[in-house]
């Protein structure tokens, strides 16, 4: 668990669409949780979503957003995160196919940056329904580091394009 004077704020994009999706998505959660170097802040709605730019047909996804508070730099926590996502059976090359899990940094305090590795604020963030639409859930006033653009302006212009529908209020995860 962190001290909230010495952590930062990142938001985490998670999915699934293979095996028990919701499951693997509240376990997740308790990886990230019960890790030393973070803090659970808050837990958006579930929604399922069809997959967007697939190579073949597959499962409707689930997806949610966390808020954590990290002593984990950047770089750390993408490496946290995608070792999570090999425990749980995901494969390297997974890009656009099925997987059990999926995390990805959405933003991280306000930082803007860009490496071989990693690009924060996520490079699609903003032309996401299934991602603006829980990270809306738990903070609706969030701007994009970018463009100072409000996150939800960006969510209007896409709400119904990808059929982000809600599946479970905000306490799906407990339990």
């Amino acid at each position: 668990m962190t001290s909230p004077g010495e952590a930062s704020v990142a938001y985490i994009g998670l999915g699934s669409n293979l095996g028990d999706r919701k499951r693997n998505l509240k376990e997740a959660i308790k990886e990230i949780e019960s890790s030393e170097a973070t803090n659970l802040v808050s837990v958006s709605c579930l929604y399922l979503t069809k997959p967007v730019e697939v190579k073949e047909p597959q499962n409707d996804f689930l997806n949610a957003v966390i808020k954590i508070r990290t002593t984990l730099k950047p770089e750390p926590l993408l490496h946290f995160l995608k070792e999570i996502e090999k425990r749980f059976g995901r494969a390297v090359d997974s890009h656009l196919k099925p997987r059990n899990l999926d995390l990805d940094i959405l933003l991280y305090d306000d930082l803007i940056l860009q490496t071989e590795a990693l690009t924060i604020p996520h490079p699609r963030l903003t032309f996401r329904e299934f991602v603006l639409a829980p990270l809306l859930d738990i903070e609706p006033e969030l701007q994009n580091p970018v463009d100072g653009e409000f996150l939800n302006s960006y969510y209007e212009k896409l709400k119904g394009q990808e059929k982000a529908s809600l599946f479970e209020d905000e306490n799906w995860w407990r339990g």
